[in-house]
C-alpha cells in the first residue's frame, strides 16, 4: 500500500474517532465541566506516551524540535478550549457549519505559507464537502451570531493553523513523531491541571466507572492515537489533504449517532453525506495530481537519529 493511500486511510480513522467522541464528551462534561475533563484527558495521554517515548530514545532531543512540540501542544490544546467552551455557547448547527470551515482555510492558509496554490477545482471539491456539512447540521436552522460562534470560528483558524504548521515546521526534517506528540500531551497536562486545580481531585473521584471509561477513551483514543497519527500522516501529505480529509468528521459523528444515539437520517442529511464524501473524494484527486506535478520535500519514512543537543 502506498504512503499516501496509508496516509488517508489513517487521516480517515482519526476523523471517525473525533466524530464519536461528541456522544462521548457530552456525557463528561455535564458532570466534571471543560476545565476537569481536559485536565484528565491530558494528563492519561502524557501518562500513556511518556513510557513510549522512554522506550524509543536513549538520548535527549534538540531545542528546535523541543519549541515545535511545545507550539503545536500550544495550538492544539487552544482548538479543544476554544470548540468546547464554543459548542457550549452557541447551538449545535452554528458550530458545525463554522467549525467546517477548516476545509477551506486550511488550503489558504497553506497556500500562503508555501506560496505555491492548488487549483480552484481543489477549493471547488473543498467548498462541496462545506456545504454538506452545512447540510447535514442545517435541521434546526442557524441561530442568532453568539460568543460562542466567534469561539468556533476562532477554533476553525486555529485548528488550520494547526494543520499547516505541522506540515510546515516537520515535513523534510528527522523530529521524531512520538517525541512531538509527547510533548503536545505533556504541555496540555501541564496547562488544564493548573487550571482545573480546585476542582479537579474532588471531581474525579465523583465519576463512575461509566464516566472513566468515557474519559479513558477520549484520553487514548481522541488524544494519543488520534495525535500521532495524525502528525504523522500530515508529514507525508499535504496540509490541505489532511484538513480535507479531517473535515470528514461530521460524517461519522451523523453515522455513529444513528447507529448509537438513536438519531434518525433524513433525505438532507443523506444529501449532505453525498456532498462531504464526493467532495473529499475529488479533492483528493486533485491534491494528488497536483502533488505529481510539483513534488514535495522528500520525507523520511524513517525517522533518523542523529546528534543532539540535550535539554
Amino acid at each position: 500500500m502506498s504512503t499516501t493511500r496509508s496516509s488517508d486511510l489513517l487521516l480517515l480513522a482519526v476523523a471517525v474517532v473525533w466524530g464519536s467522541s461528541y456522544l462521548t464528551a457530552k456525557t463528561v462534561v455535564v458532570t466534571g465541566g471543560v476545565l476537569v475533563l481536559l485536565a484528565l484527558r491530558f494528563l492519561i495521554s502524557a501518562a500513556a506516551m511518556l513510557p513510549l517515548l522512554a522506550a524509543r530514545r536513549s538520548r535527549g532531543f534538540s531545542r528546535r524540535e523541543t519549541a515545535v512540540g511545545l507550539l503545536l501542544g500550544a495550538t492544539q490544546a487552544s482548538i479543544l478550549v476554544l470548540e468546547t467552551y464554543g459548542v457550549a455557547r452557541t447551538s449545535a448547527t452554528n458550530a458545525g457549519v463554522l467549525i467546517s470551515l477548516t476545509i477551506l482555510l486550511t488550503p489558504v492558509l497553506e497556500g500562503f505559507a508555501n506560496r505555491r496554490w492548488l487549483p480552484p477545482s481543489f477549493f471547488l471539491a473543498a467548498a462541496t464537502a462545506t456545504a454538506g456539512v452545512i447540510l447535514l447540521v442545517a435541521g434546526p436552522g442557524l441561530r442568532r451570531p453568539s460568543l460562542g460562534d466567534a469561539l468556533m470560528l476562532a477554533a476553525a483558524v486555529v485548528r488550520a493553523a494547526h494543520v499547516t504548521l505541522s506540515a510546515r515546521l516537520t515535513r523534510g526534517r528527522d523530529f521524531d513523531t512520538t517525541t512531538l506528540t509527547t510533548l503536545q500531551t505533556v504541555f496540555g497536562a501541564v496547562v488544564f491541571t493548573a487550571a482545573a486545580a480546585p476542582s479537579l481531585l474532588p471531581t474525579a473521584a465523583a465519576y463512575r466507572p461509566a464516566q472513566w471509561l468515557a474519559v479513558l477513551y477520549l484520553a487514548l483514543g481522541c488524544s494519543v492515537f488520534a495525535f500521532v497519527v495524525q502528525l504523522w500522516a500530515i508529514r507525508r501529505t499535504s496540509a490541505s489533504r489532511a484538513g480535507l480529509l479531517l473535515g470528514t468528521e461530521p460524517v461519522w459523528a451523523v453515522v455513529v449517532g444513528v447507529l448509537i444515539g438513536g438519531e434518525h437520517l433524513t433525505p438532507i442529511t443523506v444529501a449532505g453525506i453525498a456532498l462531504v464524501l464526493a467532495g473529499t473524494f475529488h479533492g483528493r484527486r486533485v491534491e494528488s495530481r497536483a502533488r505529481a506535478a510539483t513534488p514535495l520535500p522528500d520525507l523520511a519514512h524513517v525517522e533518523v537519529p542523529r546528534e543532539r543537543s540535550n535539554v
